[in-house]
Parts: C-alpha cells; structure tokens; sequence
C-alpha cells in the first residue's frame, strides 16, 4: 500500500493551524463578548485569558505532536492514552458532525456573499455544493495541492484582518465611543467574565485539525510543535489588536449595540465601501475554512480504515497523488449532504459539548503519556515539553471541561442529542472490529 507524502512544513502547519481556528466568527464576536461584560477592561480581558488558554492548548498539542507523531493526530492521541473505542468515537463525530457540519456552513455562508459582492445571481445551495465539490477535488489532486489553496486563503484572511487593524486604528471614535457604560460590580464582573469566556474559547478552538496531518509534515515530531506555537500564536495576536481597535473605535456601547462591529470599524474609516470589503473578508474567510475542513479530517478517516475500524478502501492511498482520495470525497459526500439538509446549525450545537470533552481528554493523556514514558527504557525526552507542567496543563483541562459543563447547562437538549452521537459510535466500531476478525479469520488454513 502506498504511504502518505510528507510535503508539508512549519509554515504550511502554522498556516493549517491558523486556518482551523480562524472562520468568519471573528468580524462578528466582539460585540458578543461586550454584551455580556459591558467593560472595555473586561471585554480585553476576557479575550486576553481566551488566549492564555489556548495557547496552553496549543503547548499541550504541541508535547502530544512531539511524544506521538502519529497519522491522524488526536485520533491517534485518543487511541494510544485509552482504548481505540474512544478514538473512533473520536472520528465517527467528525464525519457525521464536526468537520462535515462546519464546511457545510462555510459553504452556504460563502454563497450567500457571493451573488451582492459579484452580482452574479446563482442559486445558493448549488453554489455551495459547487465549491464544496470543487475543493473536494483539489485536495484529491495531492497534499500540496489542497494546502496550497489552504495557505493562499489564509494569507489573504489574515490580510483582510491586517486591513480592519490599520483602519481601526486610522478611524476616528464615532460618537457611541463616548458614551458612557456603568461599570458592572465586582461579583457581577466576575460573573460576566466566566460567561464572556465561553464564546471566546469557542473563537480560539480549532487548533487540533493542524494535528491530523502528522503522515504529511516533514519530521512531524518537531514540525507540528512549531507549527502549533506559530499558529496560535498568530491568531492571540490578530484577535487582541481586533477588540482593541473596535473598543477604540466603536467605544464599549456602540460594540454591545451593533451585530457588525468590523463593519462598522471599516465605515468610520472609509464610509459605505467597509461594508463590502467585509462582505468580501467574510467570503475569504469562509472559502479559506472551508477548504480547511476538507483539507485535514480525511486523514482522521485513513487512520481509521489503516487499523482495520473504518471501511478498508478508505484507507487506500493513490499511487501517483498519495493523498487518501476516497476518504476526502467521503467528507465531501457528507459535507455536501448536510448542505443540502440544511440543517447545519443545529447539526454543530450538538458537537459543541463534544469538541471539549476531547480537548479535556487530549490534556488527561499528556499526564497518561508522560507516566509511561518515564517507566520507558531509556526515557526519551521529546524535542517538546509544555512549560509549568503539570500546572499549565491541568488549567487548561479545567477550562476546556468549564466549557463542557456550560453547554450541558445552556443547551441540554443539543448535549443529549450530541453524546447520543457520540455513544452510537460504540455499536458501530465493535460491528467493524467484528468485521475484521472475521475476514482474518477467513484467510486462516482450513477455513473457506
């Protein structure tokens, strides 16, 4: 059987990184995070802390990167720290939610931008399983293909963002800057600030997919790790100076009373044109998540088939390509299926609690690795280890569960529904091991 290429390097992986995290969410999330503490100091705060977080995340990926560079990262993190059960679980959300789910509404988000900043009027769901079929078969054409397009829409989002940041701090504050807002008190603040960071760690999540791709980076153990801190990095970055020139701009009233604040930081800037040019940052943006999407959880899937848990063809890797063909037009198959269902939205709630409780369990088995390999003979010391371990890890373990306990008080419903999802992965993971035994069995002397 073919193998993977490995094509990939430290800016392709921090530009992978970049790209899982940052989607269309950022031109909108401020004023969200506003609302809820009603303080420019806590408004900066809260996404100061979000970013503290998630660059401990990114350390603790970064160490699991380095202590198992493995095909199909977390999988493979979730497969080697507990039981493969847990791993498959692990995949079969992403195929049937997660990853399918979120480049669905990419796509039908990029649509619905197309036709008012081109004029070209197609039908919406027709264009989205368009571009999804399109990007599909991009990354069928081999690993630096799909990254290349990957890179090249990640470069121009963070352009787009570098844009809204200098004309942000160009602009003159509108009126509603000077308004004045009263100051929650102490305990409300505290308050405020745990809800605000709900929706900034959601804002800052998406790191892992970087992970996915260990079969492609050259030397993975020391190229994902950078490529990891580079990423997150960048984006803690983008994401303080955007609340900051909105703050600067918009003033802590005008962000909690607009739906649009990059908008309206590009109007005070240059007057009616920022809206279109945000409409435009936003179809960037979303193509650029899009192709993210398409672009890494197949590997997930070749993972899956390579152990014998997942259809067998799937993990068939072409001859001249070397890239997975049939598990990427898997995950463009369901992609363009929850497209057509529609019910997008609703499908990514149910996944919410479930991304979290991987990210809890990615922390748990740092600590599970790190025991065994100190019994190991000799102990190999990876080329990275996460700085103030076991502190470190274990706030970024609490956090990542704070964020699972709040969706399961919020939204218990979807919860439900999503570890529904999760749980009807055990049946079918025991149906392929059974499958597998039996065709080994098969091929035993003696036996038809």
């Amino acid at each position: 059987m073919n193998q993977l290429a490995r094509r990939l390097g430290v800016y392709d992986a921090a530009l992978i990184v970049m790209g899982g995290i940052i989607g269309s969410g950022i031109f909108r999330n401020p004023s969200v995070v506003a609302k809820l503490v009603q303080s420019p100091a806590l408004a900066l705060l809260a996404w100061a802390l979000g970013g503290v977080v998630a660059l401990l995340g990114g350390f603790v990926f970064a160490e699991l990167a380095a202590r198992r560079p493995s095909d199909g990262g977390l999988y493979a993190y979730m497969r080697d720290a507990y039981h493969p059960v847990v791993a498959f679980m692990y995949g079969w959300t992403l195929l049937l939610v997660s990853q399918s789910g979120g480049a669905a509404a990419s796509a039908v988000t990029f649509a619905g931008y197309f036709e008012p900043l081109t004029g070209v009027r197609i039908d919406e769901r027709i264009l989205a399983i368009a571009t999804l079929g399109l990007l599909t078969l991009i990354n069928c054409l081999g690993v630096r293909a799909g990254s290349n397009v990957q890179n090249f829409f990640m470069v121009l989002k963070i352009a787009a963002i570098a844009g809204l940041i200098a004309a942000g701090a160009l602009a003159h504050p509108v009126a509603a800057a000077a308004t004045p807002v009263v100051a929650p008190h102490s305990i409300d603040a505290l308050t405020a600030l745990g809800l605000a960071m709900i929706p900034v760690l959601f804002a800052y999540s998406g790191w892992q997919t970087s992970s996915f791709m260990t079969g492609e980076l050259k030397n993975p153990a020391r190229t994902l790790p950078l490529g990891i801190l580079a990423g997150v990095g960048g984006v803690v970055t983008l994401y303080m100076l955007v609340n900051i020139v909105c703050i600067h701009v918009l003033g802590v009233a005008g962000l909690m009373n607009t739906k649009t604040p990059a908008s309206d930081v590009l109007q005070a800037f240059m007057g009616s044109r920022g809206g279109q040019l945000i409409a435009a940052a936003i179809c960037l943006s979303t193509f650029g998540f899009m192709s993210n999407q398409i672009l890494t959880a197949p590997r997930v899937y070749h993972a899956m088939a390579k152990d014998g848990v997942f259809f067998k063809p799937v993990a068939w890797v072409h001859p001249r390509t070397r890239v997975p063909i049939l598990a990427i037009a898997l995950q463009g198959v369901f992609a363009i299926a929850i497209a057509l269902l529609g019910n997008y939205d609703q499908i990514l709630n149910y996944v919410t609690s479930i991304d979290y409780v991987f990210f809890t369990l990615s922390a748990l088995a740092l600590f599970v690795f790190r025991a065994r390999d100190a019994r190991a003979e000799p102990a190999e010391r990876p080329a990275f280890r996460v700085p103030g371990h076991p502190v470190s890890t274990a706030i970024f373990m609490i956090a990542a569960g704070a964020v699972v306990l709040d969706t399961w008080i919020k939204t218990p419903r979807d919860s439900l529904i999503g570890l529904a999802i999760l749980l009807a992965g055990v049946p079918i993971y025991f149906i392929f091991l059974h499958g597998r035994g039996s065709a080994a069995g098969s091929t035993e002397p003696g036996l038809p």
